[in-house]
């Protein structure tokens, strides 16, 4: 069954066999005919609020030598992550999400017609950190935390669920009565009986975690936590049914 979120549209149809047509037609050919049908898509939705945060943590550091500055940074991630494990993150929720060592360079104001050369006046070493929250509660502390040990950039936070199954049920089950409701409505409007189900396809996605931006800034140790709203979560399922027409 596939699964993808797609934004809501609405979509039925109703096919009838046209009767003249058939009659003039041999027994082979009516028997190919498609029996009348009605197609029609339904829409459901639910919210639940999140129970995983996830926060990316970059440390950047910048120094003469690329020793220099990988050493500084790693003393810095090393620090963050032993706050994260003492603060009851486990170790399988925390992963890197990248690293880099980039040259830097600085370009003469007066640079002889373009033939001056950069001059190179150090190095950047930058390490990612992601981290999975499964307290809630906990987000703006560890925050805080983790920019008093040396984060200074990233702060992108994303909530979502560690099981979304529940959210998505419901859903389903909203988006089946829903289209349950239009194919009634579509039977009784066109003067036809509708018939049993033929048919369900199903296209849904598991609601992407909500992304939120947090700029970080130099704190205190002793700052007040980091203010954060987890909201909720919207789930949506959308459904294709096909319905019989009774004769």
């Amino acid at each position: 069954m596939m699964r993808s979120l797609l934004p809501f549209t609405s979509a039925a149809a109703l096919t009838l066999a046209v009767l003249p047509a058939a009659a003039q037609q041999g027994p082979a050919q009516a028997q190919m005919q498609p029996p009348p049908r009605i197609v029609v898509t339904g829409e459901g939705e639910a919210k639940a609020r999140p129970d995983l945060a996830t926060l990316t943590l970059s440390v950047m550091r910048e120094a003469e030598t690329a020793r220099e500055a990988l050493d500084a940074n790693s003393a810095a991630m090393a620090a963050v992550i032993a706050a994260m494990k003492t603060e009851g993150v486990a170790e399988n929720d925390l992963q890197t999400a990248g690293f880099g060592i980039q040259p830097r360079y600085t370009y003469p104001s007066h640079n002889n017609n373009g033939n001056a050369e950069p001059q190179l006046v150090g190095y950047q070493v930058t390490n990612t950190l992601g981290v999975r929250v499964r307290d809630i509660t906990k987000v703006g502390d560890l925050l805080d935390k983790a920019v008093s040990l040396g984060v200074n950039q990233g702060g992108d936070i994303s909530f979502g669920a560690v099981d979304p199954e529940k959210p998505l049920q419901d859903a389903r089950k909203d988006a089946v009565s829903d289209a349950m409701a239009r194919a009634r409505t579509l039977a009784e409007a066109a003067g036809v009986t509708l018939g049993s189900v033929l048919e369900i396809t199903e296209t849904s996605l598991n609601q992407p975690p909500v992304p939120m931006m947090k700029t970080f800034e130099a704190r205190s140790v002793a700052a007040e936590a980091v203010p954060i709203e987890a909201g909720q979560n919207t789930y949506r399922v959308q459904v294709t049914v096909t319905f019989a027409i009774e004769p």
